[in-house]
């Protein structure tokens, strides 16, 4: 069986001690049940976004309403996973995952899919970090300051985020085919720490991005039952919170729940990626183009609905509601950073207010000020008997209406510097990268691109009056070019692959259709 299993790149330090002969045998078995099915997943999803192109809007499913209109219950939690106040999240690399897993939260994300650059060395140091911090044996050495990081007692609780199913993994084939990223990710997690964390008390905790429909997430179901039977573990031992960062999703949040029910935790408003999802899913609907990405907050009445009906789906099953991400970085001005503190206050205590059981940070130096809202004003562990049964009643009208405001030059062309700094880091092997005081990751660069990408298609107008059309983004382009090279100089443009950036920006960007994820593209730039 194993056999069939091909590498299709150079040996990297720590392949041989990741893909031992025991672990190729589980996954080929893994890829000869689930890859069938995978591939028709995606192709169902390339359907159904056909049909949307075509004018229809995505709805509530009439054939699941006995699914959303009945009396039942996921698995309970365990322990470790009803007190989630506050998680940060970040990339897998060494030096971030000891400072994540000692920051002031309760747990830590960390993140093979949006906040990494999927290069076949970075992924695979990333599982033997991880590997590592289960087994308590990680420390790393700074080699240019020689300071030493090592974690601390009582770390944050790890959860592994996977690649989204939409991603390949072209370094590993199964019968000549790339592996789906996302199935590599969770057998390499899984197989390695189950027996640890299981000795520890805890179970195998993931999150899981981007899924579009119940059936995706009953594929999962099957990937997690099958694992706990091969190694006869308890049912539950894997648990899951998946991400509703689709708009497709937020349709099916009880139906992914109930296919889930075995291994589900808590479904997590992913307000980057759902933007971007709101954007791509509506992409031919030209009443449905959003303004300025920096106008489109949780404040929106679509955006709010979202959080409000994620809430009330999730607590009347018994699962955690998780709450978004603050990107912002804290600043060395002590003016600048109140203000700061002060909007990432503002949209966690509306979280909060929502019901909300959690909520994610982007830097440690955001802990203090949101643990005065998800810590100081929680009486317990979670906001789970916060019900808003007012709230069931949301419809797909409340979720698919776009939010007024403008499209102005400076946001078109701050747009263009984000994310063509963005996917120069990507390419460079970096996923999560600081600009301009926010940290910035995969799905932020996605609504960056596929916002200019819909004006342009739409031939919509700047707030000054000027058109916007691939002319006008690629004489924008050529001129912030210019800015972010003034910006880093000569010799880190030269350094990094900036060119690169450029060239494949302009091109899905300037696109006759819109290119469904820019790390597809990007993607076969990377070793």
């Amino acid at each position: 069986m194993t056999s069939r299993l091909s590498f299709n790149a150079k040996s990297v330090p720590h392949q041989a001690r990741l893909f031992t002969p025991q672990f190729m045998s589980y996954f080929a078995d893994l890829c000869e049940r689930f890859m069938p099915r995978h591939a028709e997943l995606l192709d169902t999803r390339s359907k159904r976004q056909q049909r949307i192109d075509a004018g229809e809007l995505p709805d509530f499913d009439p054939n699941t309403q006995t699914i959303r209109e009945g009396d039942w219950h996921i698995r309970p939690l365990p322990k470790d996973l009803t007190r989630r106040r506050i998680e940060i999240t970040g990339p897998v690399d060494r030096k971030m995952v000891i400072n994540a897993l000692n920051a002031n939260v309760d747990c830590y994300m960390a993140d093979f899919e949006d906040s990494q650059s999927p290069t076949w060395d970075g992924l695979l140091d990333g599982q033997v970090n991880l590997i590592d911090a289960n087994r308590n044996t990680l420390s790393y050495q700074d080699p240019k300051s020689g300071k030493a990081y090592n974690v601390n007692p009582n770390p944050a609780l790890l959860i592994a985020r996977v690649r989204g199913l939409h991603l390949p993994e072209k370094h590993l084939c199964f019968e000549d085919l790339p592996v789906p990223g996302a199935l590599l990710d969770f057998a390499l997690y899984f197989y390695h720490n189950y027996r640890v964390r299981l000795d520890e008390g805890t179970g195998v905790y993931f999150y899981l991005p981007k899924l579009e429909h119940s059936i995706e997430a009953q594929w999962w179901s099957d990937v997690f039952h099958y694992s706990e039977q091969r190694f006869q573990l308890k049912p539950g031992t894997i648990r899951a919170t998946v991400l509703i960062e689709t708009l497709p999703a937020v349709f099916q949040m009880h139906e992914i729940l109930h296919a889930l029910r075995d291994h589900i935790a808590a479904l997590n408003c992913g307000r980057w990626d759902y933007i971007f999802s709101y954007i791509k899913t509506l992409k031919n609907h030209s009443d449905r183009v959003l303004p300025d990405r920096q106008q489109v907050t949780m404040s929106q009445p679509f955006l709010n609905a979202y959080s409000r009906l994620l809430v009330h789906t999730c607590h009347k099953r018994g699962a955690l509601a998780m709450g978004g991400m603050a990107a912002f970085i804290p600043s060395k001005d002590a003016s600048e950073n109140e203000q700061i503190l002060a909007k990432v206050a503002k949209d966690k205590q509306l979280e909060f207010d929502n019901g909300h059981d959690g909520t994610w940070i982007a830097h440690p130096g955001l802990a203090d000020t949101v643990s005065t809202i998800f810590v100081d004003q929680l009486s317990g562990d979670n906001q789970l008997n916060v019900l808003r049964e007012q709230d069931h009643a949301i419809t797909a009208s409340q979720l698919l209406t776009p939010c007024d405001g403008e499209r102005t030059e400076a946001g078109m062309r701050t747009n263009i510097r984000v994310a063509l700094q963005y996917i120069s880091a990507w390419l460079d092997g970096r996923g999560c990268v600081p600009i301009y005081g926010l940290m910035e990751d995969a799905a932020t660069a996605e609504i960056s691109r596929a916002s200019i990408w819909q004006w342009i298609k739409h031939e919509k107008s700047l707030s000054n009056g000027t058109s916007v059309t691939k002319a006008l983004f690629k004489q924008f382009l050529a001129e912030e070019a210019a800015k972010v090279k003034q910006e880093v100089g000569e010799s880190m443009w030269q350094q990094q692959p900036f060119d690169k950036a450029v060239a494949l920006l302009e091109d899905i960007t300037t696109a006759d259709e819109l290119v469904e994820f820019l790390t597809l593209p990007g993607y076969q730039q990377l070793d």
